[in-house]
């Protein structure tokens, strides 16, 4: 089978939908309270937090291509049990459970409720929901829509906005920061976005569409992948880069200093366009939230297809799985995100480690450090996560080093893997 040779079209259509399903609304908040706080270090601080975030992001999906494309490449080594249980796990919360309801609530709480006040949630939800069913009922369309329609039209209300803010910046951008460590605070605030496991999803959306357009091969799929992940990077760097701009300019200005990251983005908005940067932010806020939930919703019922051994099909999962996110999006979703945060406090870590030690599967032959680092990682997280509910005695674990950056547990699975390197091999080598 002769590959087929890399498409710019495809190249950018694949890039730009990727760069939509990365972006989500959750991630627009985060770049310009770190611009606030850091002040005339904002572009250190935003390079930390696009290295914390996309740069981890694209990490995996590239991690995921250079195998098999699939999660179970990132999750194998553990064992048939554990593999499948952090598996259906990071795909669960990174779907049904909590970020596909997100996103409808994220949309209605920042993108409806500044312009309609009286709008009905139940609703809104019906409406978002309807929409993403619609655009996710066709796999091999949800690329496509997504990456030459929706992000243009996100892109383009991106720039009108960030232009505005340059040309007539909020106020003066202060020579101080508020926080001991602009460093940190950008690799905490793109730690927190968790987009691993975002990407996950998104490598499951674009191998199939990739696969579809005609990239067959291994290597044909990779070469794609790979620079679509470039124009990913470039328009989370551009993007994420104006963002934070925007929130330093806000570092000196009266009434700014103590909004939190939501009303942050609605003041930014409000300061720069009036009642047009309030319904600029809505478009903003939509578009993201469509095309985050689109790839997540196709994502998940498509992994959950696999999982069943394709009994039950990815157009029967779309429905259940958009009526699971219409409910908890109006019902319970602050209680379901309260629970859901500890679990992925736990997961998170474990698959990164695994991510990790994949790019050096060539050297890391036997399976027991794999299992090593990642059983080390769920206790010590696991310790963390008793110690904010105050169990005495874990808080030792935020003594460890890089606690202060949220990777105190690298060390030990480091040093779980090396343990698990000493383990006899009782089996084939891989």
């Amino acid at each position: 089978m002769q590959d087929k040779k890399v498409s710019l079209g495809d190249v950018l259509v694949i890039g730009f939908a990727m760069f939509a399903m990365f972006f989500g609304a959750g991630n627009l908040i985060f770049p310009p309270f770190l611009g606030r706080i850091a002040g005339d270090q904002w572009f250190g601080g935003f390079l930390c937090f696009i290295i914390a975030d996309a740069g981890l992001a694209i990490m995996t999906v590239l991690a995921m291509i250079r195998k098999d494309g699939t999660i179970w490449s990132m999750t194998d080594r553990l064992g048939k049990i554990p593999s499948k249980l952090l598996a259906i796990a990071s795909i669960a919360f990174v779907g049904p459970i909590l970020c596909i309801p997100r996103t409808c609530a994220t949309t209605f709480e920042m993108g409806m409720q500044p312009l309609f006040p009286g709008l009905n949630s139940w609703i809104f939800a019906a409406v978002f929901f309807g929409l993403t069913y619609i655009l996710t009922i066709r796999p091999s369309a949800v690329v496509d829509i997504i990456g030459k329609f929706l992000t243009p039209a996100l892109l383009v209300t991106l720039a009108v906005l960030v232009i505005m803010g340059i040309v007539s910046p909020i106020g003066e951008i202060s020579d101080v920061a508020t926080t001991d460590s602009v460093m940190r605070e950008g690799i905490l605030a793109g730690y927190q976005t968790m987009d691993v496991l975002g990407a996950l999803a998104v490598t499951l959306i674009v191998v199939g569409n990739a696969s579809s357009k005609g990239y067959e091969s291994h290597k044909s799929c990779f070469d794609v992948i790979a620079k679509a992940s470039i124009v990913a990077v470039i328009g989370l760097f551009v993007v994420y880069c104006g963002l934070a701009y925007l929130g330093a300019t806000t570092s000196m200005v009266d009434g700014a200093a103590n909004l939190n990251q939501t009303a942050l983005v609605v003041f930014i908005t409000e300061a720069l366009m009036g009642k047009v940067g309030v319904i600029l932010l809505s478009l903003i806020v939509t578009f993201a939230c469509l095309t985050t939930a689109i790839g997540l919703v196709s994502a998940s019922a498509d992994f959950f297809s696999e999982v069943t051994g394709n009994r039950v099909k990815y157009t029967t999962l779309v429905l259940p799985i958009c009526l699971f996110g219409f409910v908890i999006s109006n019902v319970g979703i602050s209680s379901m995100i309260a629970i859901a945060t500890p679990v992925l406090n736990l997961i998170y870590p474990i698959l990164l480690t695994q991510i990790i030690m994949s790019f050096f599967s060539d050297k890391l032959k036997k399976d027991s450090i794999y299992r090593g680092a990642g059983l080390v990682t769920m206790i010590v997280c696991g310790m963390g996560i008793l110690a904010d509910y105050g169990v005495s005695g874990c808080s030792i674990v935020y003594s460890l080093p890089l606690s202060n950056f949220g990777f105190f547990w690298l060390i030990p699975a480091i040093i779980g893997g090396v343990l698990g390197a000493l383990v006899p091999n009782k089996q084939k080598v891989k």
